[in-house]
């Protein structure tokens, strides 16, 4: 096919990214029972440091078990997921807004968010690698696709509009108020959702959305299942910490969109012609990273035009 390598993943594998998966989410539940309320930047860096040092310690283990190529597409794809996963805090900080919930209580929506997150993306990526594999022209397929999200992106209205909120109040019975970080309560003896509830419903949903922009253009580096579900993984399980971080400096990466469509392209256009030229995976990760460093510094550097009243 062109887009990857295949990888002979042993059972004992899986079981082990399944242990750390489980180890680190409890961890994770644990320090948010143990400080239920707003988390502070300082904590948010320090539990995003750790998140990102166990990633980048899986990829050395990837090089290990399966040598550089394997370890390149790993942290080619995470670096994709990760930079994708901030177009997503955009999304986040509107919905919290639009249901209303306080900061003390957005952790738990959040971390909710991340564990539909792991289901889901197994079903996207499983099912995404199968198409590639079994029908030939998928691939031309997601290579449009990603092209076509890529000027959406840069040049398309900002996603995550209220849609998907309003979708979810008008389908589901929803409380007026919140009953502290409870996801059920009564209201006048009916039993429904919270709005808590509501939002994390509308987390999972979007990041259902998200997942068509992010596997596809991971499954452009490779297609191989288990390099492109543990980078998307470990990339999605430090979104909550990387949501306390960053947040209050999100709007200053007015340009991100730009390098994230860049790299849409990208790798749209790698999957497109696959078969006539492959990009290896050294150069592939340059060209991310080199994105990633122009927006993000551009971002920093230049200081938007005041408006003239």
């Amino acid at each position: 096919m062109g887009n990857g390598l295949a990888m002979n993943v042993s059972s004992t594998e899986w079981i082990i990214f399944g242990v750390i998966v489980l180890v680190l989410l409890s961890l994770d539940l644990y320090l948010a029972h143990r400080h239920p309320g707003k988390i502070s930047v300082k904590s948010a860096l320090i539990q995003t440091a750790m998140w990102i040092s166990v990633a980048l310690v899986f990829g050395v283990w990837v090089y290990m078990q399966h040598g550089a190529d394997a370890a390149g597409s790993y942290y080619a794809a995470y670096i994709i997921e990760k930079a994708m996963s901030v177009d997503n805090l955009f999304v986040f900080i509107l919905l919290f807004s639009m249901f209303s919930i306080p900061e003390e209580y957005q952790h738990k929506a959040l971390f909710y968010g991340v564990f539909g997150a792991i289901v889901f993306r197994a079903i996207f990526v499983i099912a995404g690698s199968a198409l590639l594999e079994k029908i030939d022209f998928m691939m031309y397929v997601f290579g449009i696709l990603l092209v076509f999200l890529a000027f959406k992106t840069a040049f398309g209205h900002e996603r995550g509009d209220s849609k998907t909120a309003k979708w979810v109040s008008k389908h589901f019975k929803v409380s007026p108020e919140l009953d502290g970080n409870r996801f059920f309560t009564k209201s006048n003896g009916v039993r429904m959702m919270t709005p808590l509830f509501a939002c994390v419903i509308a987390i999972e949903l979007t990041d259902l959305i998200f997942a068509i922009d992010s596997v596809p253009a991971c499954l452009a580096i490779t297609s191989d299942v288990f390099i492109v579900y543990t980078s998307n993984i470990f990339a999605v399980l430090g979104l909550r910490s990387l949501y306390f971080a960053i947040h209050g400096s999100l709007e200053s990466l007015r340009y991100m969109k730009y390098g994230l469509a860049g790299i849409l392209i990208f790798v749209g256009v790698k999957m497109l012609i696959s078969n006539f030229y492959h990009i290896n995976v050294g150069v592939s990760l340059a060209v991310i990273l080199g994105l990633l460093a122009v927006t993000i510094t551009a971002s920093l550097l230049i200081k938007p035009k005041k408006q003239v009243s």
